[in-house]
C-alpha cells in the first residue's frame, strides 16, 4: 500500500502518514523500482490504533514508547501504559457524544414524515445541548 491508499484507508492526510513514518510510529518499505514508501496491510490498524490513543490525549512520543513496549512482547496495552485506565471514563464519554452526533445526523438526513405534522429535523442546539449533557455527566463521573 503506498502513503496516499494508507492515509485514505485510516483517514488521515497523506503527511500525517509521512510524519508517523519519520517518527518510527509506522514502518515501511522502498519499492526498489521506483522508491515509493510501501506499507503491509497491518500498518492500517496500527495506523488507527495510534488516532485513537491520540484522541485520549497520548502524546506521539507516549504512544512510541507503547508501539516499542509492544513490539518486545512486553504484555497487553494496560500493562504497557496503566495510565489508560485512568482515561476510561472520556473514552466513555466520547462514545456517548459521538453516538449522539451519529443519531443528530441520521435524524437530520431522513425525510419529514407525512404522518408528523410540523415535524422538523432535529436543530443544532439540540445537539449542543446533549453533548453538553453527555460531558457533564462524564465530569460527575470522572475519578478525583
Amino acid at each position: 500500500m503506498r502513503v496516499s491508499e494508507l492515509a485514505r484507508a485510516g483517514g488521515v492526510t497523506a503527511e500525517t502518514v509521512r510524519y508517523y513514518t519519520r517518527e518510527g510510529l509506522l514502518p515501511s518499505r522502498r519499492d526498489s523500482h521506483n522508491g515509493y514508501q510501501l506499507y503491509d496491510d497491518e500498518v492500517l490498524g496500527r495506523l488507527r490504533l495510534i488516532d485513537c490513543l491520540r484522541c485520549l490525549g497520548l502524546s506521539l512520543k507516549e504512544i512510541k514508547r507503547i508501539l516499542e513496549r509492544e513490539e518486545q512482547g512486553c504484555g497487553s496495552l494496560l500493562d504497557l501504559d496503566p495510565r489508560l485506565v485512568e482515561k476510561l471514563p472520556l473514552l466513555h464519554s466520547r462514545i456517548r457524544e459521538l453516538q449522539a452526533l451519529a443519531s443528530w445526523v441520521e435524524q437530520a438526513g431522513r425525510p419529514p414524515s407525512p404522518h408528523c405534522y410540523g415535524a422538523e429535523a432535529p436543530c443544532l442546539k439540540q445537539l449542543m445541548a446533549e453533548l453538553a449533557r453527555q460531558h457533564g455527566r462524564s465530569i460527575e463521573h470522572a475519578p478525583q
